[in-house]
Protein backbone atom coordinates (compact mmCIF):
# COMPACT_ATOMS: atom_id res chain seq x y z
CA UNK A 1 0.00 0.00 0.00
CA UNK A 2 1.25 3.57 -0.93
CA UNK A 3 -0.30 6.72 0.58
CA UNK A 4 0.63 10.36 0.25
CA UNK A 5 1.68 12.02 4.01
CA UNK A 6 -1.18 13.50 5.82
CA UNK A 7 0.69 16.76 5.02
CA UNK A 8 0.69 16.62 1.81
CA UNK A 9 -3.32 16.37 1.63
CA UNK A 10 -5.94 18.83 0.31
CA UNK A 11 -7.86 20.78 2.69
CA UNK A 12 -11.78 19.93 3.00
CA UNK A 13 -12.98 22.41 1.41
CA UNK A 14 -10.46 22.15 -1.84
CA UNK A 15 -11.65 18.55 -2.21
CA UNK A 16 -15.07 19.12 -2.09
CA UNK A 17 -14.08 21.48 -4.99
CA UNK A 18 -12.20 18.65 -6.96
CA UNK A 19 -15.09 16.74 -6.70
CA UNK A 20 -17.78 18.96 -7.65
CA UNK A 21 -15.67 18.90 -10.77
CA UNK A 22 -16.75 15.69 -11.97
CA UNK A 23 -19.46 14.87 -14.15
CA UNK A 24 -21.06 11.64 -13.15
CA UNK A 25 -24.27 12.32 -14.54
CA UNK A 26 -26.43 8.98 -13.35
CA UNK A 27 -28.17 8.78 -16.90
CA UNK A 28 -24.65 9.17 -18.96
CA UNK A 29 -24.45 5.61 -20.86
CA UNK A 30 -20.54 5.90 -20.86
CA UNK A 31 -20.00 6.36 -16.96
CA UNK A 32 -23.21 3.38 -16.34
CA UNK A 33 -21.04 1.21 -19.06
CA UNK A 34 -17.50 2.06 -17.02
CA UNK A 35 -19.35 1.32 -13.74
CA UNK A 36 -21.13 -1.97 -15.06
CA UNK A 37 -17.64 -3.49 -14.88
CA UNK A 38 -18.21 -4.04 -10.97
CA UNK A 39 -22.19 -4.33 -11.62
CA UNK A 40 -22.09 -7.10 -13.77
CA UNK A 41 -20.11 -9.21 -12.16
CA UNK A 42 -21.19 -8.39 -8.47
CA UNK A 43 -25.20 -8.78 -9.39
CA UNK A 44 -24.63 -11.86 -10.43
CA UNK A 45 -23.56 -12.98 -7.11
CA UNK A 46 -26.37 -11.29 -5.29
CA UNK A 47 -29.71 -13.10 -4.22
CA UNK A 48 -32.67 -11.10 -6.06
CA UNK A 49 -33.89 -8.23 -3.53
CA UNK A 50 -30.32 -8.04 -1.37
CA UNK A 51 -30.06 -4.73 0.36
CA UNK A 52 -26.44 -3.27 -0.26
CA UNK A 53 -25.15 0.02 0.21
CA UNK A 54 -22.87 2.13 -2.25
CA UNK A 55 -19.92 4.01 0.16
CA UNK A 56 -18.30 6.98 -1.54
CA UNK A 57 -21.33 7.29 -4.38
CA UNK A 58 -20.56 11.44 -4.89
CA UNK A 59 -22.58 13.73 -6.19
CA UNK A 60 -24.27 11.56 -8.98
CA UNK A 61 -25.16 7.89 -7.52
CA UNK A 62 -25.38 6.20 -10.88
CA UNK A 63 -24.13 3.06 -9.41
CA UNK A 64 -27.04 2.85 -6.84
CA UNK A 65 -29.35 4.19 -9.38
CA UNK A 66 -28.29 0.93 -11.58
CA UNK A 67 -29.00 -1.76 -8.51
CA UNK A 68 -32.31 -0.29 -7.62
CA UNK A 69 -33.30 -0.73 -11.37
CA UNK A 70 -32.24 -4.06 -11.26
CA UNK A 71 -34.33 -4.85 -8.63
CA UNK A 72 -31.87 -4.88 -5.63
CA UNK A 73 -32.58 -2.15 -2.44
CA UNK A 74 -29.32 0.35 -2.58
CA UNK A 75 -28.90 3.61 -0.36
CA UNK A 76 -26.05 5.87 -0.69
CA UNK A 77 -23.71 7.38 1.51
CA UNK A 78 -20.51 9.98 0.72
CA UNK A 79 -19.31 12.47 3.72
CA UNK A 80 -19.59 15.28 1.09
CA UNK A 81 -22.78 14.76 -0.96
CA UNK A 82 -25.14 11.72 1.21
CA UNK A 83 -24.15 12.33 5.04
CA UNK A 84 -25.78 10.23 6.24
CA UNK A 85 -23.94 8.60 9.22
CA UNK A 86 -26.71 6.52 11.03
CA UNK A 87 -26.75 4.65 7.23
CA UNK A 88 -22.97 3.50 8.22
CA UNK A 89 -24.40 1.64 11.72
CA UNK A 90 -26.61 -1.09 9.55
CA UNK A 91 -25.51 -4.24 7.89
CA UNK A 92 -26.13 -4.98 4.49
CA UNK A 93 -26.19 -7.79 2.05
CA UNK A 94 -23.52 -5.97 0.03
CA UNK A 95 -21.49 -2.67 -0.04
CA UNK A 96 -19.64 -1.33 -3.04
CA UNK A 97 -17.36 1.01 -3.27
CA UNK A 98 -16.13 2.54 -6.79
CA UNK A 99 -13.43 4.52 -7.33
CA UNK A 100 -13.22 5.73 -3.67
CA UNK A 101 -11.03 3.22 -1.95
CA UNK A 102 -8.24 5.56 -3.16
CA UNK A 103 -9.55 9.00 -1.10
CA UNK A 104 -9.50 6.96 2.08
CA UNK A 105 -7.76 8.98 4.81
CA UNK A 106 -7.70 6.28 7.06
CA UNK A 107 -7.92 3.40 5.15
CA UNK A 108 -7.45 1.03 7.94
CA UNK A 109 -10.60 2.01 10.02
CA UNK A 110 -12.46 2.23 6.88
CA UNK A 111 -12.09 -1.16 5.91
CA UNK A 112 -13.08 -2.23 9.40
CA UNK A 113 -15.68 -0.08 8.75
CA UNK A 114 -16.84 -1.75 5.34
CA UNK A 115 -16.37 -4.74 6.51
CA UNK A 116 -18.57 -4.80 9.59
CA UNK A 117 -21.47 -2.91 7.19
CA UNK A 118 -21.23 -6.87 5.44
CA UNK A 119 -23.75 -9.16 6.95
CA UNK A 120 -22.49 -12.45 7.02
CA UNK A 121 -22.04 -14.14 3.31
CA UNK A 122 -22.04 -10.70 2.30
CA UNK A 123 -20.05 -9.21 -0.98
CA UNK A 124 -17.81 -5.82 -0.78
CA UNK A 125 -17.42 -4.58 -4.68
CA UNK A 126 -14.04 -1.76 -5.18
CA UNK A 127 -13.28 -0.49 -8.38
CA UNK A 128 -9.63 1.37 -8.09
CA UNK A 129 -6.70 1.70 -10.05
CA UNK A 130 -4.15 -0.92 -8.71
CA UNK A 131 -0.37 -0.05 -8.31
CA UNK A 132 1.72 -2.20 -9.81
CA UNK A 133 5.30 -1.62 -9.02
CA UNK A 134 7.29 1.28 -8.03
CA UNK A 135 8.67 1.98 -11.73
CA UNK A 136 5.15 2.22 -12.67
CA UNK A 137 3.97 4.40 -9.90
CA UNK A 138 6.34 6.78 -10.97
CA UNK A 139 4.48 7.88 -14.00
CA UNK A 140 1.11 7.02 -13.02
CA UNK A 141 -1.33 8.94 -14.30
CA UNK A 142 -3.61 7.81 -10.98
CA UNK A 143 -1.65 9.50 -8.53
CA UNK A 144 -1.72 12.93 -10.20
CA UNK A 145 -5.04 13.83 -8.72
CA UNK A 146 -5.12 15.71 -5.72
CA UNK A 147 -7.37 13.64 -3.67
CA UNK A 148 -6.31 10.55 -4.58
CA UNK A 149 -4.33 9.77 -1.24
CA UNK A 150 -4.01 5.95 -1.01
CA UNK A 151 -2.93 3.14 -3.46
CA UNK A 152 -3.56 -0.42 -3.28
CA UNK A 153 -2.14 -3.07 -5.26
CA UNK A 154 -3.29 -7.09 -5.54
CA UNK A 155 -0.98 -8.33 -2.88
CA UNK A 156 -2.38 -5.77 -0.66
CA UNK A 157 -5.99 -6.65 -1.33
CA UNK A 158 -4.65 -10.46 -1.02
CA UNK A 159 -3.09 -10.00 2.45
CA UNK A 160 -6.49 -8.23 3.59
CA UNK A 161 -8.24 -10.58 2.22
CA UNK A 162 -6.19 -13.60 4.00
CA UNK A 163 -6.18 -11.90 7.40
CA UNK A 164 -9.73 -11.14 7.81
CA UNK A 165 -10.81 -15.00 6.18
CA UNK A 166 -12.30 -13.38 3.12
CA UNK A 167 -12.92 -14.85 -0.37
CA UNK A 168 -11.10 -12.61 -3.08
CA UNK A 169 -11.71 -12.22 -6.99
CA UNK A 170 -10.08 -10.00 -9.38
CA UNK A 171 -12.19 -8.75 -12.12
CA UNK A 172 -10.44 -7.34 -15.21
CA UNK A 173 -7.80 -4.67 -14.00
CA UNK A 174 -9.54 -2.30 -11.89
CA UNK A 175 -12.51 -4.63 -9.81
CA UNK A 176 -12.34 -6.48 -6.63
CA UNK A 177 -14.81 -8.93 -5.10
CA UNK A 178 -14.32 -10.08 -1.67
CA UNK A 179 -16.93 -12.58 -0.30
CA UNK A 180 -17.47 -12.07 3.62
CA UNK A 181 -18.00 -15.75 4.38
CA UNK A 182 -21.25 -16.98 6.21
CA UNK A 183 -19.49 -18.04 9.61
CA UNK A 184 -17.40 -14.70 10.25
Amino acid sequence: MIFVEPGQRLAAEAEKAEYDLHQNDTEDAGYRRFLHRLAGPLTARLAPGSSGLDFGCGPGPALAAMLNEAGFAVTTYDPYYANYPERLQRQYDFVTCTEAIEHFYFPGREWRRLLAMLRPGGWLGLMTKLARDQAAFATWHYKQDPTHVCFFSRETFRWLAARDGLGIEFIGADVILLHKPESL
